[in-house]
């Protein structure tokens, strides 16, 4: 009995952890996989981590996704270093956006074309503007808040200068 019960342990068949089952080796590959291809679907992403011997599910892709910062622009997957350049340089991201509205003294709402909205208001996010209390972004609007008047005019200069809107 102690002989079946050691062969079953020692036997890499019946080992539970598989040698990719960790977050960390899947992750540099799920950036590797979006650096290299046009993948837009988690199902994709999925199919493409355990052809490489990784163990995935949808819900474990969506939060290394999140983990990553990867963001999605149009029908593809982007890491943070490929959807915005570095902190304060807006240039890239000019582009795509559209207008500028304000909505009351706290809100100003931002449209950018489809499938940009994430992106542009990850990069404000990023870039940390006192003047910014946070942002909420679907398909090709971001609504900017800020703490009052005062911070949305700001806020709308530095969009201005920024993005010419």
């Amino acid at each position: 009995m102690q002989d079946a019960c050691d062969f079953m342990q020692e036997s890499p068949m019946l080992n539970s952890e598989p040698e990719h089952n960790n977050a960390p080796a899947r992750r540099s590959m799920l950036a590797k996989i979006i650096r290299e291809q046009t993948v837009g679907r988690p199902t994709e992403l999925v199919d493409l981590l355990r052809k490489l011997g990784h163990i995935a599910t949808q819900s474990s892709v969506s939060r290394d996704l999140r983990e990553l910062g990867v963001a999605k622009m149009g029908d593809r997957y982007v890491l943070p270093e490929t959807a915005m350049q570095p902190k304060n340089d807006f240039s890239a991201l000019k582009q795509f956006v559209r207008a500028r509205l304000t909505a009351g003294t706290s809100l100003t709402v931002l449209k950018t074309t489809i499938g940009a909205a994430q992106s542009v208001a990850v990069a404000i996010d990023t870039a940390q503007w006192p003047e910014v209390v946070g942002t909420l972004s679907g398909d090709d609007t971001i609504f900017i808040a800020t703490a009052g008047a005062a911070a949305q005019r700001k806020l709308g200069q530095r969009l201005l200068a920024l993005f010419g809107r």
